[in-house]
């Protein structure tokens, strides 16, 4: 077989049976269930900004700040993995030929800055209360505040996690991570709050200061992967040595090459050089490569796989 006879293809899926449609009845089941998901952690994170942003103004707590600053960075968050769900899962067009995946980027560099920001602010101004903190207000209706949205966000967490577990989906699974460690924030203003009534008030700067120091580091969780996306960076190492086993163990692959990947979003894209038998047929050339795609979506369902087939 010529040589010219070898392209680049992104390969189709294999013909599936029936039960294609069950298929798409569950997706359709599945994306209604993350887009729940999406619009009740908007709820719930709305609701917890009113009202921190309240409970900050009648207490004048800074540790109560901190938190008010990390449900608006929920709302951020859960508002851009609405927007991501939305319309990261639109298909890609003649301007996007790679999808639109990278939303999820954009958002989350953004997020990222927003909270370094805030968090600067708030440490700045509890350093300066160090010294002479003054005395808090209100504790009693700072702390019923904190407790109506701790169990607000419990209950969120619950359903997320249900969502979660039906639909796999990686953007619900993360958004429920998010609001878990935003627990910490909160009990912290308690405990502030707590201290405060008992004539502690030093508690409060005190706090703030931690939970600003967790609010950068989750900053720079969420915007590290960002840059790198956005930079096309490779994915995982531990994915690419996964894609790279499926690829050295899969029959009839002598070899294989120029192994490539970057994400944007949640999707990965791979592109990859396998080396077949030259003397075979192109149909059975193209069974391998199909089967090869078909182990990697396995794997990671979100992916973009183009292989292309060398003749040894």
């Amino acid at each position: 077989m010529r040589e010219s006879q070898f392209r680049d293809i992104q390969l189709g899926r294999p013909s599936m049976p029936a039960t294609v449609t069950n298929d798409a009845q569950d997706s359709a089941r599945h994306h209604r269930l993350n887009l729940s998901a999406g619009f009740a952690s908007i709820l719930v994170s709305g609701l917890l900004v009113l009202s921190k942003l309240w409970a900050g103004y009648v207490t004048g707590s800074l540790a109560v700040a901190t938190s008010f600053v990390d449900s608006v960075l929920d709302l951020l968050a859960s508002t851009g993995g609405l927007a991501a769900i939305i319309y990261a899962a639109r298909p890609p067009d003649a301007k996007h030929g790679f999808g639109h995946g990278s939303i999820e980027d954009l958002v989350a560099l953004g997020q990222a800055l927003l909270v370094t920001g805030s968090a600067g602010y708030i440490a700045w101004r509890a350093i300066g209360r160090i010294g002479a903190p003054p005395p808090l207000a209100a504790e009693g209706l700072g702390l019923a505040v904190m407790a109506g949205g701790m169990v607000l966000t419990l209950a969120l967490v619950l359903w997320q996690s249900h969502v979660a577990r039906r639909t796999g989906s990686r953007i619900v699974a993360a958004d429920r991570l998010h609001y878990l460690s935003d627990l910490l924030p909160a009990i912290g203003a308690m405990i502030a709050l707590a201290g405060a009534a008992r004539g502690h008030a030093w508690l409060d700067p005190v706090i703030a200061i931690i939970a600003c120091l967790l609010l950068l580091r989750g900053a720079i969780g969420i915007g590290a992967p960002a840059w790198n996306a956005l930079m096309d960076a490779r994915a995982d190492p531990a994915l690419i040595r996964r894609i790279e086993r499926i690829l050295g163990e899969h029959p009839g692959v002598r070899g294989f090459h120029d192994l490539r990947t970057r994400t944007a979003g949640t999707r990965v894209f791979v592109q990859v050089h396998v080396e077949l038998d030259g003397d075979q047929s192109l149909a059975e050339a193209h069974a391998i490569a199909a089967e090869l795609r078909l182990r990697i979506l396995e794997m990671v369902p979100e992916a973009d796989v183009i292989i292309h087939m060398d003749p040894v």
